[in-house]
């Protein structure tokens, strides 16, 4: 599954897209996104998977693809 990481680094701030992980769980993905984007003393980290975005503009059967998020 893939999964896109967004974090803030202070309470209040908006969230920011980070960038994204693959991982066959979600506990897995967890471990992997709090290792791979361990650069800043993050306040929040959230995983969400790219199947769960809804798209609100676009074509109907277009997928939304991590360079939208950016």
């Amino acid at each position: 599954m893939n999964y896109e990481v967004l974090t803030r680094i202070n309470p209040g701030d908006d969230l920011k897209h980070i960038g994204s992980v693959r991982a066959p769980s979600d506990k897995l993905a967890k471990n992997y996104a709090d290792t791979t984007y361990d650069e800043e003393d993050w306040c929040y980290m959230v995983l969400v998977r790219r199947d769960d975005l809804v798209k609100v503009t676009g074509e109907p059967d277009e997928r939304v693809t991590t360079g939208e998020l950016a």
